[in-house]
């Protein structure tokens, strides 16, 4: 009990607590291929192999219903989920949606939740095959659990990326962030002056990435199509340092990111500059981007050229030998240590 009293959440952070909380369990059945530590769980059934994950948001921690359309949050809640199911080289086949919610909430809310709900699933043609509901008293609470198949052989885990593999990224990163930091700037305004309406103009497109994500669904396509199995792959959720350096880790690998390389949207610059932010810092620790990081073979990358896709795929670095140690080269030529400072649930 002392030991427990003494241990500090903020500093393990949420992996370090699941790995803390997970090492005493042990997988039992045959037919469980990999369970936690990565995107997904998979478990093997007669055909396809199965892939489930979960994710949990909470209003205040992950959410401020404040400038959070109901229809966006339910939209964003089943692309959180099927972007884990993409990072497993699988498709996302159904879900299943538990909502804890104030006995206070109308029915004409919770309607328009569920209509977000409705769109992502079909969007990312899943079936809603089940859930829960229940009073909460800290807010309104949405769990996801997705469901999704890959082909046997096909699956892609964190822990597959080699020294020379290159790092690819699709979309660009750090608007996601910004949005938030767009929203939040405006929310303090308001709070200061209730008759100054919001200025959001000219920042549509992070806004979007903020309240809106898509899950690339057509990365996992395009991949598939040209014959290309990443050696590893991750969704970026927590910013592209956390996320690369989850694949080194469970690698064994060090790395080598270069700062010019990195894909940032024009919107993402400018708003970023206005608000003394260096937009490098933001794609790499802002997160919430729901992007596809990944790493392939040389031989592999050469299946790139000539293709077409509008996955908007980039390289923006390589897989190096763990006493390498895992850095950003900047635009001078500097070498940086990488350092997981994106979002965390415990601090």
């Amino acid at each position: 009990m002392e030991k427990q009293k003494g241990d500090s959440l903020s500093g393990l952070g949420e992996f370090g607590l699941i790995e803390h909380l997970s090492a005493q369990f042990e997988n039992k059945h045959p037919e469980t291929l990999k369970g936690i530590g990565d995107d997904a769980a998979v478990i093997a059934s007669t055909n396809d192999h199965m892939v489930v994950t979960t994710d949990l948001l909470l209003e205040g921690i992950h959410f401020d219903l404040t400038y959070t359309p109901l229809r966006h949050l339910g939209y964003k809640a089943v692309v959180v989920n099927v972007s884990d199911v993409y990072a497993m080289n699988a498709r996302p086949k159904q879900i299943t949606v538990s909502i804890g919610m104030s006995s206070k909430i109308s029915l004409a809310a919770i309607e328009e939740l569920y209509e977000g709900i409705r769109l992502a699933c079909e969007r990312y043609n899943v079936d809603l095959v089940g859930g829960d509901t229940s009073t909460s008293l800290t807010g309104l609470t949405i769990c996801i659990t997705a469901i999704g198949t890959v082909k046997p052989g096909r699956e892609v885990y964190r822990n597959g990326a080699k020294p020379n593999d290159l790092i690819c990224v699709s979309g660009d990163l750090g608007a996601a962030y910004m949005g938030l930091q767009l929203l939040e700037r405006e929310k303090r305004v308001f709070a200061g002056n209730p008759g100054v309406q919001p200025d959001l103009s000219g920042f549509d497109y992070l806004l979007e990435r903020q309240l809106k994500p898509e899950a690339r669904k057509e990365v996992v396509e395009f991949l598939d199509q040209i014959g290309v199995r990443p050696t590893s792959m991750i969704d970026i959720s927590d910013g592209l340092s956390s996320e690369i350096l989850h694949i080194c880790k469970q690698s064994g690998t060090g790395c080598r990111l270069y700062e010019e390389k990195i894909p940032i949207d024009h919107q993402t610059s400018v708003l970023a500059e206005e608000m003394n932010i260096n937009p490098v810092v933001a794609a790499l620790n802002g997160g919430e981007d729901y992007e596809l990081l990944f790493t392939i073979s040389l031989a592999d990358y050469e299946k790139f050229q000539g293709a077409k896709t509008n996955a908007n795929i980039y390289a923006i670095g390589h897989i190096a030998p763990a006493e390498k140690g895992c850095c950003l080269i900047t635009a001078s030529g500097s070498e940086v240590e990488l350092k997981a400072q994106g979002w965390a649930n415990f601090g």
